[in-house]
């Protein structure tokens, strides 16, 4: 049973980092430090609970929200979105499988498991986002980096704290996906009759 909550719990940690990856990565890494339902001690992966790991993540965030004030959101495209969904992609994948080489020593899968959750997290987040930004102000649009921190962040605690609602965000997650495929597959299918 603990490599089944060990799972769900890198699948919400995994999600949380593809809604926004810097704040889960701290807050895993500092419980993980407490040993607080999180330990990657012992593990390869215990560098994940590292003082210079922590500040490597404390600056990247810091630079990010510079950007960010002075380019616009990282939920753009753009250099600075890439950079952010490239590091959630990667901190997903090596929270997820640290998360299961605390109790197994077989903690492969937590990699493409992780690559793959933070992806769909991704996706879905980055849709609600974009509909949002069509709808806000700017100066609204301007604070949805902070409301996807902070969804990150529940998540990410909800991970660690009740590992089985992890599993409950990512059927919310591909709901999401699905719901926005399918509309705009009927945007495009209403086009089609018109031709």
């Amino acid at each position: 049973m603990d490599l089944a909550l060990a799972i769900a719990q890198g699948i919400g940690l995994a999600l949380a980092c593809g809604i926004r990856p810097f704040l889960p990565a701290l807050l895993a890494g500092a419980l993980a430090s407490a040993d607080l339902g999180v330990n990657f001690g012992g593990t390869d992966f215990a560098f994940l609970e590292r003082s210079w790991f922590l500040l490597v993540v404390v600056v990247a965030l810091v630079v990010v929200v510079a950007l960010e004030r002075r380019r616009g959101p990282a939920t753009d495209a753009g250099p600075v979105g890439a950079a952010v969904a490239g590091a959630g992609i990667g901190l997903g994948a090596l929270l997820c499988a640290g998360s299961m080489a605390d109790v197994s020593s077989t903690w492969w899968p937590g990699i493409p498991i992780g690559l793959a959750c933070a992806a769909i997290g991704q996706a879905a987040v980055r849709g609600v986002l974009a509909g949002a930004a069509v709808r806000l102000d700017t100066a609204a649009r301007a604070a949805l980096p902070v409301y996807a921190d902070g969804a990150s962040l529940a998540l990410a605690a909800l991970s660690v704290a009740a590992p089985p609602l992890s599993l409950v965000a990512l059927v919310l997650c591909l709901w999401l996906l699905f719901r926005r495929r399918r509309r705009e597959g009927e945007k495009y299918a209403g086009l089609r009759v018109l031709r």
